[in-house]
């Protein structure tokens, strides 16, 4: 017993001396922290441009200048007025005669593929690129968008190349690489045998374009394992053969049953996740409204009973139009003939009020295209060019649910610029000629652009 007890008191009496060691070292590490520099304040420019479109209002305004803090717009005024605003030193940029709008959001990318006119152009980059050669390209791709006035991407999966945007999006976040800022969908999903790659030997292994799933069960564990991994959307393939029906729509195969969908689309908002529905044919898309999903992607088949439905459900739309008409010639068959349904679709829903969302499906056609050419495409199918860019502004930012922070130039959002030499309201196609590109209070092109390259 005394062997315990005085083995306690020196174990007791060691403690305190270790204590008491202890506090006196931190004690010069209090007070070295309290004579530590102040943190570096936050950098502070002032842009000005001839003309401003603010992402919100129908009203271009003039004579307007924008104050950025850090990463972050404080102010918006009157030129004379940011000038007096900003402190000695304030960093300017000039943009004389152009037009300063929000940094561009495309909500239908695919950064991990590099244009599949043809069955064989998809499959030779599933079967010829490795995944980490994908994702090098994709860095590339992100880069161009950027350069394109494209501060934010929804990029919906992968093709193949498993989780590899969640790390593209970790490398841009990091400063690793330059690129927008991206919301991923990761893998996508399908039943077994309807999507690529398909008519192989079945003695073959093949590679898949998406996770293959099936069962209601299958497609709630799928789900729960892409919010595992990183996705921001889960997104799914509704539906493929399309066909004009006796009935003059354009019909199609639905790719899962109803229960499979209300499962898929059940647990991903139970998991705080939006679905993103790929349905082109009217029954796809009846089905896709029927789940609950929150985006209709493509959506050539659109008819007045559908788009009164998407409008009382709240659904977005974003119509993909520029990519349908880059590959109809080479696809052949029926996908001219969706071109021109798309379009009657398309100025429909714009008289009826649906949400629709810019989106391009980029990588669908190659990234040495410009995505902003869907711009003009939605002019011509019946939008006017500030209907176009808020669809690209602040309504893909509502479909992100990031409003209070993207798509506007307005104080407390996110320091995303664009702005153009001409006038995009008098000739849309300028919005292909960005000159100035800043994200998140950095000027990634025009005046004071960091090196990207």
């Amino acid at each position: 017993m005394r062997c315990e007890q005085a083995a306690i008191g020196v174990w007791v009496r060691g403690a305190a001396a270790a204590c008491a060691a202890a506090a006196l070292v931190a004690l010069p590490s209090r007070a070295a922290a309290a004579d530590a520099p102040a943190a570096p304040k936050p950098a502070v420019t002032v842009i000005k441009a001839a003309r401003l479109i603010d992402g919100i209002s129908d009203q271009v305004k003039t004579g307007m200048a924008v104050l950025v803090e850090g990463n972050r717009i404080k102010a918006v005024g009157a030129a004379a007025t940011i000038a007096a605003q900003a402190p000695a030193g304030a960093r300017v940029i000039d943009l004389g005669g152009s037009t300063l709008l929000p940094g561009l959001i495309d909500a239908h990318t695919h950064i991990l593929l590099q244009g599949d006119v043809t069955p064989a152009d998809y499959d030779e980059q599933l079967l010829k690129e490795s995944i980490p050669y994908r994702a090098i390209r994709a860095t590339a791709a992100a880069r161009a968008a950027l350069m394109h006035g494209f501060t934010t991407l929804r990029d919906l999966e992968t093709e193949g190349a498993m989780y590899a945007d969640v790390d593209v999006k970790t490398a841009i976040e990091r400063g690793v690489v330059p690129g927008p800022r991206l919301f991923v969908a990761t893998r996508a999903l399908a039943p077994t045998g309807m999507y690529p790659l398909l008519g192989y030997s079945w003695e073959l292994r093949m590679p898949e374009g998406v996770q293959i799933v099936d069962g209601a069960e299958a497609v709630r564990k799928a789900v729960r394992e892409q919010v595992k991994y990183g996705t921001d959307w889960i997104k799914f393939y509704c539906d493929r053969k399309y066909h004009l029906g006796p009935d003059g729509r354009l019909r199609s195969w639905v790719d899962f049953s109803d229960e499979e969908m209300r499962a898929l689309v059940e647990e991903a908002h139970r998991l705080g996740r939006k679905v993103a529905a790929h349905t082109i044919g009217w029954d796809g898309i009846d089905a896709a409204l029927r789940a609950g999903v929150d985006t209709i992607e493509h959506g050539d088949g659109l008819t007045d009973d559908l788009i009164d439905r998407a409008v009382k459900q709240r659904v977005f739309w974003c119509p993909t139009i520029y990519v349908g008409a880059y590959v109809a010639e080479g696809r052949g068959g029926i996908w001219p003939r969706m071109v021109e349904m798309e379009r009657v679709a398309f100025g429909k829903a714009v008289g009826k009020g649906m949400q629709i969302a810019f989106g391009t499906d980029a990588g669908g056609f190659p990234w040495s295209e410009n995505e902003a050419k869907e711009f003009a495409y939605m002019v011509r199918y019946g939008m006017t060019p500030m209907a176009a860019i808020r669809s690209a502004t602040s309504v893909a930012a509502r479909l992100l649910d990031q409003a209070d922070g993207l798509g506007a130039i307005a104080p407390g959002h996110l320091a995303d610029l664009a702005a153009v030499a001409g006038d995009p309201l008098a000739d849309v196609t300028e919005l292909e000629r960005v000159t100035f590109v800043m994200k998140d209070g950095l000027v990634w092109k025009g005046n004071g652009a960091r090196p990207c390259g």
